[in-house]
């Protein structure tokens, strides 16, 4: 590789300043090893088309990022999930007879909260393009904090819908920002496993939060309050404190890893050439604008008329209902089935740690192999005859058995991270990157809203309609995994076809104009679709 690389850098010097930003064709990915990043961009000092390292220099490059960074991120989705979910543990507290509502309140809470979530998703992406991921994600811990916090003072279904609104729009825009924040330090192969482990920390804070959950909702009647009084008071303040501690710790880019936690830059001047060359390398649209350079609405426009992202986009919409309410309601069921308090958390443990499991060995596959689709078609399928078996359970009794098929549905080879990489990966321009990032995120959450409807009080406690409903969008989410993918290689086809008709000299002139190639994004014909 250092002979090719000292080769490519001689031919551009030859070639002249005015060819500088010449693509050199190479390897299957038909991008260039080597395109000269914009001068905006934050790590164009380090930038060097001749610098060449070892194996064991980027993967300790790589190490320290995972040791600095994505660890804390992964302590950030943490605290999101401990505000997000306990209102799951309280559940099996009575909350929802202490505030006389009913389970059609308690989903009606839970779209307010997607919808305010999902429209706080694209001003949040915008602000966080303009002021910068260290600051805008750890106030919006510290503020959605406060709000679970204060949640321990709800005393019916007003202030319950008012807390939910609150709180879903203070977390918009938190998990693609992040998702966002992490493509400027991984290269496209290494991001799924990773963002697998961003959602394998949410099981993780799921089985952490059961665990407290059965400890703090012992203390109902403590100082004459319910034990959910507790759980939401203690939960806001530890998310707090991490929200506190992010703002003081983390970096702004690769190049600017200073804060007032850590005085020292993370890499030596010789670890930032490598982290920036790779990742120019791997990806040479992340050097063609800066990292605080907003999207224009003109670029929303353009994003939302890809149509190569818009099976991805329906995928998100249906791919994760059919498993949303059983999980959601895991806890409401086992309580139902006539399980305690403490035996309602604790029997929420086991899917979330199956989940971990199946996730994080399907998004190492999926990296491993370089494939999308067939990693995410098996995470789907998965559900599919355990729903049917669900749907085949007689009224009345086999608690256990139906207790063993809903944890087997809930904790499903979630292959969210897998998508989400999908997507980052086959969109070209990092501006635009960060609108897919935010707009698959509010159809998931569309998708959510429809979920939380699915089990009706009528329907209770067995579900049998909502199991049909959730059988038949399982088979929908299949077939359109295929058809995403058929139309991706015919896209791959249909510009290889024309790359191949011109020749050697107007492949390099059509790389050669920047201007141009920089407006095509993934429309242009030396970029290829993942799949």
């Amino acid at each position: 590789m250092a002979d090719v690389e000292k080769g490519v850098s001689k031919a551009a010097s030859d070639i002249g300043d005015e060819t500088s930003s010449i693509s050199i064709q190479i390897g299957q990915d038909h991008l260039a090893d080597v395109v000269p990043p914009h001068e905006s961009y934050e790590g164009y000092h380090r930038f060097d088309p001749t610098a060449t390292w070892t194996a064991e220099e980027e993967r300790a490059v790589v190490f320290k990022t995972d040791i600095l960074l994505l660890s804390w991120i992964c302590f950030m989705f943490f605290g999101l999930q401990l505000d997000r979910g306990n209102l799951s543990n309280a559940l099996t507290d009575d909350f929802l007879a202490d505030l006389n509502m009913t389970s059609d309140d308690y989903n009606d809470g839970s779209s307010i909260q997607l919808v305010c979530f999902l429209t706080a998703e694209f001003p949040v992406q915008m602000v966080i393009k303009r002021l910068g991921f260290r600051r805008v994600l750890p106030v919006m811990v510290m503020l959605w904090s406060i709000v679970s916090f204060a949640q321990a003072w709800m005393t019916g279904r007003a202030s319950f819908f008012v807390t939910r609104a609150l709180i879903g729009a203070l977390e918009g825009g938190f998990i693609p920002g992040t998702i966002l924040f992490a493509t400027y330090f991984y290269k496209s192969k290494e991001l799924a496993i990773r963002l697998s482990l961003f959602w394998a920390t949410l099981n993780v804070a799921r089985i952490v939060s059961s665990l407290l959950a059965a400890g703090i909702l012992e203390m109902r009647g403590t100082g004459g309050k319910p034990g959910w009084f507790w759980l939401f008071l203690i939960d806001g303040l530890l998310t707090f404190v991490i929200g506190a501690i992010s703002f003081l710790y983390l970096p702004s880019s690769p190049t600017n890893t200073t804060s007032v936690l850590v005085r020292k830059p993370w890499y030596t001047p010789r670890q930032e050439t490598i982290m920036i060359n790779r990742l120019l390398r791997d990806d040479p649209s992340k050097g063609l604008t800066h990292i605080h350079e907003a999207a224009t609405f003109r670029d929303v426009l353009n994003t939302w008329s890809d149509s190569s992202m818009w099976g991805l986009y329906f995928i998100g919409l249906i791919a994760y209902i059919p498993q949303s309410p059983v999980s959601s309601y895991l806890s409401l069921t086992l309580k139902r089935l006539g399980f305690d308090t403490f035996q309602a958390n604790m029997l929420s443990i086991p899917y979330a740690a199956l989940q971990i499991i199946c996730m994080l060995l399907l998004s190492k596959s999926s990296d491993y192999f370089g494939e999308r689709t067939w990693h995410c078609f098996f995470g789907e399928f998965w559900s599919l005859p355990l729903l049917a078996a669900l749907l085949s359970l007689p009224n009345g009794g086999d608690d256990w058995g139906r207790f063993t098929i809903s944890t087997m549905i809930a904790g499903y080879p979630y292959f969210h991270p897998i998508v989400s990489a999908w997507i980052s990966e086959n969109t070209f321009d990092v501006k635009k990157r960060a609108i897919t990032a935010a707009t698959y995120n509010v159809i998931v959450q569309i998708g959510s809203v429809i979920s939380s409807q699915i089990y009706r009080t009528d329907d209770e406690p067995y579900y049998h309609r909502g199991n049909k409903v959730l059988i038949s969008i399982c088979c929908l989410s299949l077939a359109v995994f295929v058809l995403q993918r058929q139309y991706l290689r015919y896209l791959n086809r249909q510009k290889e076809r024309k790359w191949n008709a011109m020749s050697h000299e107007e492949q390099l002139e059509y790389q050669a104009d920047r201007e141009a190639r920089e407006k095509e994004g993934n429309k242009r014909l030396d970029f290829r679709f993942k799949y």
